[in-house]
């Protein structure tokens, strides 16, 4: 019986393929293994995680770790090279832009093995990004694409790819959020990390705002950490704001003694029940993370993206999402007119719906003849 092995190397990527694995579950007859590449090992990612997804524990473990993007790349194609030379499967499904989507699609490839990529043609335009390296060379090689939106489309199309290939299904993530969303609601959220705050500050009806900040080209650099930071404080001095930091981006705020001031709130990386608690009912959120532009979309929460540009642009033309850039000022503007009530009005795209991981199997399916 055909099999499909499904790409995880990091908690976002689990959620993607969580949709995915609940819809191919529903299927008699469809065989799949979960590959955890162990991109990033991550201690929370116990049995509870799982079971909030809604799948079962990873087949197989490859425990890449970490390193530069070359060494990681290469573990993790090693690791994957032996596994499917020992158990060959009939395709490999990636999913978003990581050192692992790139990795297992080229050991894919270069074994004969089909390779469908979930959120293709997304591109940013800047090749000095990682994420957009590994996009681009995991599209030039893969057989079938499922895009969220449709400048995912246009990209395919100019760089070549036949239109039988490409498809239409839109956002798994979406599909996730929403799976999500209805468990928080019937969730005792009294016992949540962030309920604390988020008590104190919408208590007669104050607001606040959820800041995250990840990207290299923002966190390492200690003139444009530093240029975010400010904006943030004068931000904070009209609307608390709280700070799940980043190992990443906490380090570089103490190596450039960066001090964030008493209107911030700075706690610890966050689950994503109690992550989404908070964000869902927050004034604006501030952000540089892809998947937020597309989360907060879909819920109609104002975000402010604090980059020149993004792969996502679709959260920006329907969407609830402003590309405001890095300089203090413009930043602190767009807060602004959101806050007074001017902020943009968005909507959800086409086909985040919740039913993305359905459209996926349907086409794998009739594709791999299962």
């Amino acid at each position: 019986m055909k099999r499909i092995y499904l790409i995880a190397g990091a908690r976002p990527n689990f959620m993607k393929i969580a949709p995915i694995v609940r819809a191919l579950q529903a299927r008699d007859g469809v065989l799949f293994k979960i590959i955890h590449t162990g991109q990033h090992y991550d201690r929370d990612m116990n049995d509870v995680f799982f079971e909030e997804l809604g799948i079962p524990q990873p087949d197989v473990f490859m425990a890449a770790g970490g390193g530069t993007h070359a060494q990681q790349t290469a573990r993790i194609m090693m690791a994957f090279e032996e596994l499917c030379e020992a158990d060959l499967p009939n395709a490999v499904l990636v999913v978003g832009d990581v050192n692992s989507t790139l990795a297992c699609s080229i050991v894919a490839k270069k074994l004969h093995i089909p390779v469908a990529h979930v959120e293709a043609g997304l591109r940013s335009g800047d090749i000095t990004m990682p994420e957009e390296v590994n996009r681009i060379v995991t599209d030039s090689i893969s057989d079938w694409f499922f895009v969220t939106e449709p400048s995912g489309i246009d990209h395919l199309k100019r760089e070549g790819k036949q239109d039988s290939a490409i498809h239409y299904v839109g956002h798994v993530m979406i599909d996730n959020l929403l799976y999500q969303l209805k468990k928080l609601e019937g969730l005792d959220i009294s016992s949540l990390e962030t309920t604390p705050f988020k008590t104190r500050h919408t208590a007669n009806g104050s607001r606040y705002g959820v800041v995250t900040l990840h990207r290299p080209s923002n966190v390492d650099n200690a003139e444009m950490i530093t240029r975010l930071c400010s904006a943030l404080r004068d931000i904070a001095m009209e609307l608390p704001l709280i700070f799940p930091v980043h190992p990443r981006t906490r380090g570089n705020l103490e190596k450039f003694g960066i001090e964030l001031g008493p209107n911030i709130t700075l706690v610890g990386p966050q689950a994503y029940m109690p992550f989404l608690n908070l964000w869902k009912d927050a004034a604006v959120v501030l952000t540089d993370s892809g998947g937020l532009q597309e989360e907060t979309t879909a819920l109609g929460v104002p975000c402010v993206t604090l980059r020149d540009n993004t792969e996502r642009p679709i959260t920006v033309e329907e969407g609830s999402n402003v590309l405001a850039g890095t300089e203090p000022a413009c930043i602190i503007g767009e807060v602004r007119k959101i806050l007074r009530g001017e902020g943009k009005s968005g909507r959800r795209p086409h086909l985040w719906d919740g039913k993305a991981a359905q459209r996926i199997v349907d086409v794998l399916v009739k594709e791999m003849k299962l």
